[in-house]
């Protein structure tokens, strides 16, 4: 089966097809950040009006590139959420069009699922069962993963994701948007045993998380460092460092518990934040104690991407589960109920 995957929720056009016998032909991505860059974050109109301009040429580009023609499309996946509501409907009403042109089936996928299925898309995959972090700019959950759909939420973050708090954090030090690639940058040139900034809510039982607070803390050694007279890059990388530091260590404290409460052998990585070289470093070094292994996604579908999605839809669709006539727009939707993929296979069951 061969499935066009079509990625909208954010700031990112992803569009690629992926074949379940040959794996994934082609994919193609472009990047809004250039244009967001001006106003320091999304803005939402102009990443919709931005899908709009650039998804047709990129399905075209794609096409060309897996050395195929639209009639050979068999299902169509798009991001149904979470995300930005104007941007999930260009995505979902594209697909839905050409679903319609071809007489095929159209799906719209969780884009959170897409993201924990990625890995699934290297030469070494990991088998489920699995504990999953799933790591970006709007999310930072653990999650005990048996299979496609099999989802049981172990904790997430009660105020700030992670990727959230970097891009806070970059803006305090003067960095461009966006911030966590900025901020892992200037880190590498920081001191680590000049400051030492808290891991939030390791202190306490549980799996989740907190990375309100770490922001302030920043702002607060910043602003003293100013009121000092230092506000050299030296300082502000010493600070980027701290940071840097403080997040990973905490997410790797919480995965480790993660490991042991479920007595799970294998963590999943994945989204944004997934990238950050420091954080992979740590999170291998702590699962190698923990007699684990770890898995993660090349750096380019770390990112929202249409690889994931069309490789998410593939799994559902060759399930069975397609839309209805409705196009799907959830920018609010909880990973922890989506259906089992058996109960689909076992059911058939359709959305309308």
């Amino acid at each position: 089966m061969r499935v066009l995957g079509i990625e909208t929720s954010c700031d990112e056009t992803g569009v690629a097809v992926y074949d379940s016998e040959r794996g994934l032909l082609s994919h193609v991505l472009y990047s809004q950040v250039a244009m967001h860059a001006d106003y320091g974050g999304v803005v939402p109109e102009l990443a919709s009006r931005d899908h709009v301009r650039k998804l047709l040429p990129l399905c075209r580009q794609v096409l060309d590139d897996a050395g195929l023609q639209l009639t050979e499309i068999e299902g169509i996946a798009y991001t149904a959420g979470p995300g930005l509501v104007g941007a999930l409907m260009v995505g979902g009403s594209f697909a839905h069009a050409l679903g319609l042109a071809l007489g095929c089936p159209v799906l719209g996928v969780h884009h959170m699922e897409g993201h924990l299925l990625a890995p699934m898309l290297e030469p070494d995959p990991p088998a489920f069962p699995f504990v999953a972090l799933l790591v970006s700019g709007g999310h930072t959950q653990l999650v005990d993963v048996q299979g496609v759909g099999e989802y049981r939420l172990l904790g997430e973050s009660v105020d700030d994701a992670a990727g959230e708090a970097f891009d806070k954090a970059a803006k305090m030090l003067g960095l461009d948007y966006p911030g966590g690639p900025q901020v892992a940058r200037l880190a590498e040139q920081g001191d680590p045993a000049r400051y030492r900034f808290p891991r939030p809510m390791t202190d306490r039982p549980g799996l989740d998380f907190s990375f309100s607070g770490l922001k302030t803390f920043t702002m607060n050694t910043l602003a003293a460092a100013t009121r000092g007279g230092d506000d050299s890059e030296q300082t502000r990388a010493d600070i980027a460092r701290a940071f840097e530091t403080a997040v990973v260590e905490t997410l790797a404290i919480k995965c480790r518990r993660a490991l042991r409460e479920t007595g799970r052998r294998a963590l999943v990585i994945a989204g944004g934040v997934s990238a950050n070289k420091r954080l992979r470093e740590q999170l291998d070094t702590m699962a190698c104690k923990e007699h684990a292994r770890l898995f993660y996604a090349r750096p380019e579908f770390c990112t929202d991407n249409g690889a994931m999605i069309a490789y998410a839809g593939w799994q559902r669709l060759r399930a069975g589960q397609r839309d209805g006539d409705r196009i799907l727009a959830v920018p609010r939707w909880p990973l922890d109920q989506l259906p089992s993929l058996m109960t689909e296979c076992s059911a058939g069951l359709k959305r309308d």
